[in-house]
């Protein structure tokens, strides 16, 4: 955990008149000073006495909330652009630098300063494709040479840049052409096992002149018949379809997981069934034993609230888990069934089980469950057998109105001087925001006999990761973490407004659908959608575990109901109300219709 800052615990009256930050001043919250930025548009931020003009380079900003909140957004020329505001005679200049989209070329003949690639070192199979890539000066012959081989890469041209996953949330994420001059590119793969170096790439114009680098990565081509091992040390190792933190996340791999080691590239491992994991999560080991197992029966049994199915098997192997609508699909990679009989004892949660085949080296489990919503699992090793828990559904009072058996963990996002979140228009942070919601609906919940846990009661400063601790400690039967919104610079603040739900695991999308759209029908708000989402508090298993976005702090107008303490305890009180409905309908096998 990181420390706690000292401070007063919030009440909730805390959102009345917002004294620090009322003011008479023109003031700007964002940008910040000397900003920079890759969008081609940005907002501005900020507020002034509602009775006073406000003008952006020039003109009057016409739409400003009736405390006088303004959201504007303006276009952006490539480089420095020089923002003018000024109210009642006081003048505010912003400096923001938007960079170029096509990649820079070399100032002098040769190779642009860190564009050969690859720059880590790297490991593949044989004859398994390696790419090489430059950026030179144009109209030029680029050769690199590997061992005794010598690669001609071609010039690219133009190539299709795909934005980063935020640009959904502005509905901006269409492929844009880009241009490519100076870009070079070749794949080949390599059949002898072995060091190979260090490529070197030479770059060659007409007139005979030649500049020759090597890049900062190396070469191995590994021996089939002498693959390491790696097991994984991590509590939960973080699997990904690529080599960097940019590439989507896998079943996470319990800690005791071994497989072997198939490429490498910079600081990570490639697994045999193709996921690709830090190397600071594993350590390699001497292979002992078999690199594959075979499974034949199985059993389960019971362990307080949840359901243990065992997997023997000879090794630790990979795995993979889909989860859906009723069932829970486990995959054991590496791994032949030699089964023949299954017997499931009649349980809590588990209808059926069915197995197959579906490749040589893949086993897999379909568990059908028997309730409609699915209420969280967890997975372990113990020695070589598996073991994945299933969740009980939580045993409510008959009283609708009623929690009492719910186990509710609130999570009031940001929370510190350090992490203020997003800032309304006159600077109010949402941490406050947060906080002041959470209380309300914590006493609400609570009021309904309902457990009630919160991962912070003040300011304190917490990682993600530490809130999710927290989870998956008091593996409460729903988590819920509330948040106010902002957006990308290329975002319109002006007209984007509404209440959005983010989840990550089926189990947890019925409640994002639900509260969503009981939030909007229930206090005439505006609809912001709901969104699958990789986000540390949306990734639990244990429980269904939903984020929420309540309102869009840079927007003037919402802000205003967002800055009003009596808006937000009726936001709270229908909090309470949708998750109270939602729990006794979930007991029902009713889905997602407010």
């Amino acid at each position: 955990m990181k420390k706690v800052v000292p401070s007063a615990l919030f009440t909730l009256t805390a959102l009345t008149s917002l004294p620090a930050y009322a003011n008479d001043a023109l003031q700007v919250v964002y940008p910040p000073a000397d900003h920079q930025t890759a969008a081609d548009r940005i907002f501005i931020i900020g507020t002034a006495p509602p009775d006073s003009p406000v003008r952006l380079n020039g003109t009057v900003i016409q739409d400003r909330s009736v405390s006088g909140h303004f959201a504007p957004s303006i276009p952006l020329a490539v480089g420095e652009n020089v923002v003018t505001l000024d109210a009642q005679g006081q003048q505010l200049t912003l400096r923001i630098t938007r960079s170029p989209s096509d990649p820079p070329l070399p100032s002098q003949f040769g190779f642009l300063d860190n564009s050969l690639q690859p720059a880590v070192d790297l490991a593949r199979m044989p004859h398994e494709p390696i790419c090489f890539r430059a950026i030179a000066t144009p109209n030029s012959q680029v050769l690199v040479t590997v061992g005794s081989q010598q690669i001609k890469l071609l010039p690219v041209g133009e190539s299709v840049e795909l934005p980063p996953n935020s640009a959904v949330l502005t509905l901006n994420n269409q492929p844009q052409p880009q241009r490519a001059n100076g870009v070079y590119q070749n794949c080949t793969g390599f059949a002898d096992p072995g060091f190979l170096g260090s490529p070197q790439f030479q770059v060659t114009r007409a007139t005979g002149d030649r500049v020759a680098q090597v890049s900062d990565g190396s070469i191995t081509i590994l021996d089939p018949a002498n693959i390491e091992m790696v097991e994984v040390t991590a509590s939960q190792g973080v699997a990904r379809t690529g080599p960097s933190t940019n590439h989507s996340r896998l079943t996470p791999l319990p800690q005791g997981t071994q497989a072997r080691i198939t490429g490498a590239e910079g600081d990570w491992w490639r697994l045999d069934y193709g996921a690709w994991i830090k190397k600071a999560e594993t350590q390699t080991i001497p292979r002992q034993g078999p690199t594959q197992s075979i499974i034949r029966s199985l059993k389960s049994r019971s362990a307080g609230d949840w359901t243990e199915v065992v997997f023997p098997l000879q090794t630790p192997v990979p795995i993979s888990v889909e989860q859906g609508d009723r069932f829970l699909r486990l995959t054991l990679h590496n791994t032949t069934a030699q089964t023949d009989t299954i017997f499931v004892p009649p349980d809590a949660v588990i209808e059926r089980l069915d197995w197959s085949q579906p490749s040589p080296q893949q086993a897999t489990y379909r568990f059908q469950l028997k309730a409609e919503q699915a209420w969280g699992y967890k997975l372990r090793y113990e020695g070589t057998s598996l073991i994945l828990s299933l969740r009980h559904p939580p045993q409510l009072s008959r009283d609708r109105r009623s929690l009492q058996g719910a186990k509710i963990l609130l999570d009031a996002g940001h929370g510190s001087e350090n992490d203020l979140g997003a800032r309304g228009p006159n600077g109010y942070p949402e941490k406050d925001a947060n906080l002041f919601v959470t209380q309300v609906l914590q006493r609400e919940l609570e009021n309904r006999g309902a457990e009630v846990i919160m991962t912070r009661l003040a300011e304190e400063d917490l990682y993600p990761q530490d809130r999710v601790a927290v989870i998956e400690q008091r593996e409460p039967h729903l988590a819920v973490s509330l948040h106010f919104n902002a957006l990308p610079d290329n975002g319109d603040a002006l007209k984007t407004q509404g209440i959005g739900a983010f989840w990550y695991h089926p189990q947890a999308y019925d409640f994002s659908v639900f509260i969503h759209d009981y939030l909007v029908n229930r206090l005439g708000r505006k609809s912001y959608g709901v969104f699958w989402n990789n986000l540390a508090l949306t990734r639990p298993t244990v429980s269904p575990s939903v984020l929420l976005e309540l309102g869009f702090m840079i927007n003037p107008e919402e802000f205003e109901w967002i800055s009003d303490s009596k808006a937000q305890t009726q936001l709270g009180k229908a909090l309470a109300d949708g998750i109270t409905l939602w729990f006794h309908r979930s007991q029902t096998g009713e889905r997602a219709q407010p």
